[in-house]
């Protein structure tokens, strides 16, 4: 990632993760904290590998960790220059001059006693006339484990006539690290829920006797839609990850997996029949049905 302070104050953003959902509104976020001004003056923009290097695979449960943390170390560049760029205006040593987390550089009384700062936008308003705008580069290959956690609960209705199951109640919790952008990741919970109870209950390849794909149009591909889906209610549990300067842990890919065994495990609850294989869909039911084991 890196970053570029224009004159009016406004930070340019540029990353080398596409935007799946999100990382832009996240990535912007974690620049303006770090730096210590509003989210409103920074334009995150997505490029390609020929403006920025190239970064490792853009994913659900990476990129707000990896990629915030190259904007993070982008936005530290940029405060080390603002604090070389005011100590030379201001004509002082450099180790005098500190970067404050509200934005403002700040450096020794002059000789009047008086406090020399300057706000984020001031300093900005001085750059290209004394020595030229400022840009941030940060380039990181984070390692360790930033293990993420989730609990879903479901409550199912199965009808014994046809086999069909309905999903009456859904909630997710999730060990989210710090949640950059609540509504966000409230979203990608609920999405990766929704898709899980897709892969419970639904979506299923099948093939013609000579192995073309008889269902391969989303007309004939049983995905689940919001009338499948009841509100899928989201419960964000933070505690920070040790290993990321913002205590970000990865969620998009978490919230797929419970949903398999939360409703397996209800379809059980509620008939005898233990799920094994998926998808339970209504016509495997039936058979176990049919079998003696309701």
């Amino acid at each position: 990632a890196y970053a570029l302070v224009s004159a009016d104050g406004d930070v340019s953003l540029v990353l080398g993760s596409v935007d799946i959902g999100g990382q832009r509104a996240a990535l912007a976020m974690q620049l303006a904290e770090a730096l210590g001004i509003t989210y409103d003056n920074v334009h995150p923009r997505v490029v390609d590998t020929d403006s920025i290097g190239f970064t490792h695979v853009t994913g659900g449960s990476r990129t707000t960790f990896a990629t915030g943390w190259a904007v993070y170390e982008a936005a530290m560049d940029i405060r080390r220059q603002f604090e070389e760029r005011a100590a030379t205006i201001w004509e002082v040593d450099r180790d005098a001059v500190s970067y404050g987390e509200d934005g403002v550089v700040r450096g020794p009384a002059d000789d009047d006693g008086n406090e020399r700062s300057f706000t984020f936008a001031e300093l900005s308003a001085q750059l290209p006339l004394t020595g030229g705008l400022i840009q941030g580069h940060a380039d990181v290959l984070p390692t360790g484990v930033g293990a993420a956690f989730g609990c879903h609960i479901v409550d199912v209705e199965v009808d014994p006539e046809t086999g069909k199951v309905d999903v009456l109640r859904y909630t997710a919790v999730q060990d989210v690290g710090k949640a950059i952008h609540p509504s966000y990741v409230e979203g990608q919970i609920q999405g990766g829920a929704a898709q899980g109870v897709g892969m419970a209950l639904t979506e299923e390849y099948f093939y013609r006797e000579d192995g073309a794909m008889a269902n391969s149009s989303l007309l004939d591909y049983r995905m689940p839609t919001a009338l499948d889906l009841p509100e899928i209610e989201t419960v964000l549990v933070e505690v920070p990850n040790p290993g990321h300067p913002y205590g970000v842990r990865g969620v998009g890919e978490v919230p797929i997996v419970p949903p398999l065994a939360a409703i397996g495990n209800a379809i059980h609850d509620a008939t005898d029949v233990r799920v094994t294989q998926l998808p339970a869909s209504p016509r495997w039911l039936l058979d176990q049905f049919e079998d003696g084991q309701e």
